[in-house]
């Protein structure tokens, strides 16, 4: 990136300027590279918490990186209920990427990216995580990380605005939840990635994410569970044709198959035949 001529350590929205990209573990804006770039405001040297837990939930700092999200899951700290920490590992598995991806790449890089195939996204949309947005002249505001991104490579971010931290509720991490990930071979880019969850109030939610450029979410509360047909149904009636990403990865008549089955494999697992309202 021969066009730098200066790294700010700042995480003052108002030192943005054009120019300018934030800096976190760099993963990806070192791999693409840049010809318009003049500086990078490193956000690193903040010193941020990288993992707070709380009773409301687990706070990540945006840079927070995917190596600390590993061993999270494993760490005597959380509490025992909350379950759906079991979809720590998977989630960073499906990186597919060395230990010195892991010890730079972040958390709050990977949702700003806003690829299909970014996993950080996945799961945060799955348990329903927010986004803390710092904005210029000291405002902030939240926005869920499923409503954040808006579709391959965009996302709400406005120019100089910067994600400080992701925070995963409390009830979604007591969910019981089930993980299916394809692609079209054993070290390739996720094609496509479902995540089902059921709450401790009996809310059954389904993101579907990798095969659509942007997450999306479908909802059935107690006493409307889905068959598998009508799941089915469902999905291809929300998820039209175009709304599949179609690239090397994946077509989208695959990524459309492979996204009908895997919502019916994760039914079958979170609900037994004699689940609550699944007709067989």
């Amino acid at each position: 990136m021969n066009t730098i001529s200066a790294m700010v350590p700042t995480t003052d929205p108002n030192d943005f300027r054009d120019g300018d990209a934030w800096l976190a573990g760099g993963t990806v804006l070192f791999s693409y590279g840049s010809h318009s770039l003049s500086r990078l405001l490193d956000i690193t040297a903040a010193g941020w918490e990288p993992v707070t837990i709380t009773e409301a939930g687990i706070e990540f700092a945006a840079t927070c990186t995917i190596a600390q999200l590993y061993a999270l899951a494993q760490d005597p700290a959380l509490p025992t209920a909350w379950s759906a920490a079991d979809l720590f590992r998977p989630a960073c598995d499906s990186f597919v990427a060395s230990f010195k991806i892991w010890n730079l790449s972040t958390m709050g890089g990977n949702i700003a990216t806003s690829l299909p195939a970014g996993p950080i996204i996945s799961l945060c949309s799955a348990l329903d995580a927010r986004l803390l947005i710092l904005s210029p002249g000291g405002k902030q505001r939240h926005e869920p990380v499923a409503e954040f991104i808006q579709g391959e490579a965009k996302n709400s971010l406005a120019p100089g605005e910067l994600i400080r931290s992701i925070l995963v509720p409390a009830h979604a991490l007591a969910a019981k939840t089930a993980f299916r990930r394809l692609s079209l071979n054993n070290l390739g880019r996720t094609g496509v990635m479902l995540i089902g969850r059921v709450d401790p109030d009996g809310l059954f939610t389904l993101t579907v994410s990798g095969s659509t450029p942007r997450p999306h979410q479908f909802r059935f509360p107690v006493g409307d569970y889905p068959s598998p047909a009508k799941l089915v149904n469902c999905l291809e009636e929300r998820l039209s044709p175009d709304d599949y990403h179609d690239d090397i990865h994946g077509r989208q008549p695959w990524r459309r198959a492979m996204t009908l089955r895997l919502g019916v494999e994760i039914l079958n697992e979170l609900f037994s035949a004699s689940g609550p309202g699944i007709e067989r």
